[in-house]
């Protein structure tokens, strides 16, 4: 098993978890979606996120995609695995058979329901991360966790040697900053973003790139705008920050936070890449919300986004 490169720098799409049914892989659409993102150059990609609907799906399925998708990678580039749950005992199952199937690293937010206390936070990593057979990134998901890894945790927590990095996903930008001038104390520490319109911006400020739903889409745009921070390239940035505004109109079809999944997922079936199914309680887009997100995908030019 190919280590993680340390620090993990790039684009690291969330990928969706293609469904035929309520509790079965979409495996032909799986090995198209996996060889379409990995076209666009990507540094990596992540399991069982939020994007990828973790939560709703049930552990024999969450097993079955880690080691197809891993399967099908091939140790192409390093492949993350999320592995946030309520039950202590569950992530570390996950986290072994994220090992076992080849995964380079884990991804943990704070457990939700029973909202944890920072001081509780701090002691869970602390018995956790040892016994994981694999690095863990730290995922700041306060909308969904309903708890931040406050600065200081983070602090702490880069005494942890199995904590690798962190995602926020909080959209605070000054949490962002400061968590960076915190992390900065670890040449091996990755900080990335998870809001796409805050990729350039975060660069600017020390970031190691995103993690970016819209990846799942057209990764090669991504790819162009860390390339293009990297670069200091700042027209071919301003660009390339616009095409990902144009992108992101993809999250406005639908009136639910479930939209921007199904937006994505109903993009990725118009370009024939994969079925469009949810994971329980949610349904695809109905007919006209999906004539909607069609529309657009023309727009954007389904060639293009394929290439």
């Amino acid at each position: 098993m190919t280590p993680c490169p340390l620090p993990l720098r790039g684009i690291v799409p969330p990928m969706v978890t293609p469904l035929s049914g309520p509790d079965t892989l979409d495996t032909p659409g799986l090995e198209r979606l996996v060889e379409h993102i990995l076209g666009g150059g990507v540094h990596g990609l992540f399991l069982l996120g939020t994007t990828g609907e973790a939560p709703s799906l049930s552990y024999r399925l969450r097993r079955e995609l880690i080691f197809q998708a891993c399967r099908h990678v091939n140790g192409r580039v390093p492949v993350l695995v999320g592995i946030t749950d309520t039950s202590y005992m569950e992530s570390l199952r996950v986290a072994q058979w994220a090992a076992e199937a080849g995964a380079q690293a884990v991804v943990l937010s704070a457990p939700y329901y029973f909202p944890a206390g920072q001081p509780e936070l701090l002691e869970y990593l602390q018995r956790l991360a040892p016994q994981l057979p694999l690095p863990v990134f730290l995922y700041n998901m306060p909308a969904m966790t309903k708890v931040v890894f406050e600065p200081e945790t983070v602090r702490r927590a880069m005494d942890l040697e199995r904590v690798i990095g962190l995602k926020d996903s909080s959209g605070d930008t000054a949490y962002f900053r400061q968590v960076r001038e915190i992390t900065r104390a670890r040449k091996d520490w990755s900080l990335l973003v998870g809001p796409e319109h805050l990729l350039a911006q975060t660069m600017e400020w020390g970031g190691d790139g995103g993690v970016c739903g819209g990846a799942n889409v057209h990764p090669r745009l991504f790819v162009d705008l860390f390339n293009a921070c990297e670069a200091g390239n700042a027209a071919r940035r301003g660009e390339l920050v616009k095409e990902v505004a144009e992108l992101g109109r993809l999250y406005a079809i639908g009136s639910h936070s479930s939209a921007i999944i199904k937006g994505i997922k109903c993009a990725l079936s118009c370009l024939g890449l994969c079925e469009d199914g949810m994971a329980e309680p949610f349904s695809p887009f109905a007919e006209p919300e999906r004539r909607r997100v069609r529309a657009l995908v023309e727009t954007l030019g389904a060639h293009a986004l394929r290439a």
